[in-house]
């Protein structure tokens, strides 16, 4: 006998064609779900970094209403994207991607991080700016500004024992070696310019100097016109000289320049007799005048009553390094605020000085008093007078 098989039933077949359609529309629809939650994703995720939420300030609340005199309009609403639950961040809720980055620390604080070395300009015998003490350590005004900047450095940076390498410079050198990024700090008494801001920058003005003549023996002279045809003294590589030579080629003068390598050696060419007059800062001269001590009289030397020039001081910093300049500014700036410049101002302008006991009896100038008011790293004169 044959043997028997299953009777082959339409109902089954169609049964089984039924199944495989309901899982291949079962399968399409998952897909399509799944295409609408990434598209949808990404769309929030668009919406939201093209308009972050914004900073509640006294005139908007955390619903977005807006003071009316205020006049600031209200953020507009991420609209909601159909099929899709609440995914948008709220404003007082962040996500990681809006938590604001620390600002880029730029390359004077990356190198001083990476090596903890922080480099220092300073001027052996710039008294009271930059000078040697008694254990020929650097101290002056200038000196004990950049110590402040340092401090600060110390804590930003988390190094305690951040090493402090400080280099001697002098008038020729010490812009060289700013310009090249052999220091990050140049502490002596260098004048912010123009003309100098082309290659390095500059803090916030720190000291308000006056360009004046010096003659000795009585003679009383008023202005570079009152020595033409004859030897005036300055220092190689300061503005003064640069003022020297630049109104004796305009006024034809006949004047003979004599420069000295610094300051003191400008100063020996006047009492020497090789030079008729000396053209330097107010503070300078006197501050050379007060070194002599009873080697000198009263009337030995006349430092002119008007004024040549004005030069704004600065420290010299890196021009292409603005978060290195902020740092230094902020510190300055927060001396002029708590007031602590004036008993910085004090000690060495007004107070005997370490090792000589020497005082230039100098109070703050009206035009630094302005400065500290409204701190300033404008290197035009005119803003100061």
């Amino acid at each position: 006998m044959a043997p028997i098989r299953p009777a082959t039933s339409a109902p089954v077949t169609a049964n089984r064609s039924r199944h495989r359609a309901w899982r291949v529309v079962l399968i399409a629809s998952l897909s399509a779900v799944l295409s609408a939650a990434v598209w949808a994703y990404v769309r929030v995720d668009d919406v939201v970094e093209a308009a972050p939420p914004p900073l509640l300030t006294d005139a908007t609340d955390a619903s977005g209403a807006t003071d009316a005199a205020s006049g600031l309009s209200p953020a507009a609403p991420v609209q909601a994207i159909p099929g899709l639950s609440s995914t948008v961040p709220s404003p007082a809720s962040p996500s990681p991607s809006f938590i604001p980055m620390a600002p880029p620390e730029g390359p004077t604080l990356s190198r001083i991080r990476q090596t903890g070395v922080v480099v220092m300009g300073y001027r052996p015998a710039s008294l009271p700016f930059s000078y040697l003490d008694a254990q020929l350590k650097p101290v002056g005004y200038t000196v004990e500004l950049c110590d402040r900047v340092i401090a600060a450095l110390k804590v930003r940076l988390k190094l305690p024992d951040l090493e402090v390498r400080r280099v001697a410079v002098g008038s020729a050198t010490r812009l060289p070696m700013v310009t090249n990024g052999t220091l990050d700090l140049e502490c002596g008494i260098t004048t912010n310019t123009a003309e100098r801001a082309r290659t390095q920058a500059f803090s916030v003005t720190i000291f308000v100097a006056e360009t004046k003549l010096m003659t000795r023996g009585g003679e009383r002279v008023q202005s570079l016109s009152d020595l033409r045809g004859r030897a005036v003294a300055s220092t190689i590589g300061t503005t003064s000289i640069q003022h020297l030579a630049r109104i004796n080629d305009q006024q034809q003068l006949g004047i003979r320049i004599v420069a000295g390598l610094d300051d003191p050696d400008a100063f020996q060419l006047l009492r020497s007799g090789r030079a008729q007059a000396f053209l330097m800062d107010d503070v300078i001269l006197r501050s050379l005048l007060a070194q002599q001590g009873a080697a000198l009289s009263a009337d030995d030397y006349v430092i002119s009553e008007r004024a040549l020039t004005v030069e704004p001081y600065a420290i010299g910093l890196n021009r292409d390094d603005p978060a290195f300049k902020a740092l230094v500014d902020d510190v300055i700036t927060g001396l002029y605020r708590s007031g602590e410049i004036a008993t910085i101002h004090r000690r060495w302008f007004e107070s005997p000085l370490p090792p000589s006991g020497i005082n230039l009896k100098m109070p703050m100038s009206a035009a630094f008093r302005r400065v500290v008011a409204q701190p300033t790293d404008t290197p035009d004169p005119e803003h100061y007078r």
